[in-house]
């Protein structure tokens, strides 16, 4: 058998990073499990919530269930530390140099539209990019 990973964002805002997450990489929001209707049936099934929070969290996943999930859990301590894992998104890395830094160039403007920030932009290599809550990840080309 081989294990699978998800990887779980923490957050202040669920609904706000689910909603940049969702536009940044393509994912939708992931089924709840069988047998459930819906994801708060599925939540119900551990009993009642510590707390009456309405923004508990979001379940991504890409259309065609490859890659990673997303899990993006609301807490309620703030970020304090840099990430020690980050996000790649890759654009396709073929063609000439000034071809695939167009293509990253594009992208991220597309992530700031979205609600992302520029942290540092390292020549026309790579950005270094902050998602709505800080979270910060890399957008470069990928292999041809």
């Amino acid at each position: 058998m081989t294990a699978t990973f998800d990887l779980t964002l923490d957050c202040r805002d669920a609904t706000l990073l689910a909603d940049f997450w969702k536009t940044a990489l393509g994912y939708v929001d992931e089924p709840p499990p069988a047998p459930f209707a819906t994801r708060e049936e599925w939540l119900a099934s551990f009993g009642p919530p510590e707390d009456e929070e309405e923004d508990d969290g979001a379940w991504l996943c890409a259309p065609d269930r490859t890659g990673p999930r997303l899990s993006i859990l609301k807490v309620r301590e703030p970020k304090t530390a840099k990430n020690r894992l980050h996000i790649d998104i890759r654009v396709p890395g073929h063609g000439s140099p000034r071809e695939r830094w167009a293509r990253v160039e594009a992208e991220a403007e597309r992530l700031l539209r979205a609600g992302a920030t520029v942290v540092e932009r390292y020549g026309d290599h790579h950005f270094v990019m902050a998602d709505p809550e800080g979270n910060e990840f890399c957008v470069a080309a990928g292999p041809a």
